[in-house]
């Protein structure tokens, strides 16, 4: 991995992901990436289809 690349990962590990501080490798770091912005949106989605499941 040169330079630039890892140096991009870590910035944005730290500053938009806030990374567990663990050393991954690369799929396992687009994983953690991913299940960081899936999660929330899984949640809404969950939250929405019980709030119209309610309203019934």
């Amino acid at each position: 991995m040169d330079r630039t690349e890892k140096g991009a990962l870590v910035v944005v590990n730290s500053v938009v992901f806030r990374s567990s501080g663990q050393n991954l490798t690369l799929p396992g770091t687009a994983i953690e990436m991913t299940s960081w912005i899936g999660e929330p949106l899984l949640l809404g989605l969950a939250a929405l289809a019980v709030r119209s499941r309610v309203e019934r």
